[in-house]
């Protein structure tokens, strides 16, 4: 595992180690560890949404009711 060091803001620091008086987290390392992880599937997410916004945008324009878009979406779902 890689070693780093960081520097954070006093209030940044004071809530790091809130978190860990709250038994929230073991220790600092733990969760920048979580901060950094929810980060990298926010991204993804944000990521999958663009593309999918993005062929949306590309597929033009639909001849479909609302209720035949909302029946199949729903389809899709399950």
């Amino acid at each position: 595992m890689a070693r780093q060091t960081i520097t954070v803001t006093e209030p940044n620091d004071r809530w790091l180690k809130q978190k860990i008086e709250e038994n929230e987290y073991a220790s600092k390392s733990e969760l920048i560890n979580d901060l950094i992880r929810r980060q990298r599937e926010l991204e993804s997410e944000r990521n999958w949404l663009r593309n999918e916004l993005i062929k949306g945008e590309k597929s033009g324009l639909s001849t479909k009711s609302m209720a035949e878009i909302l029946e199949e979406a729903k389809k899709r779902s399950k």
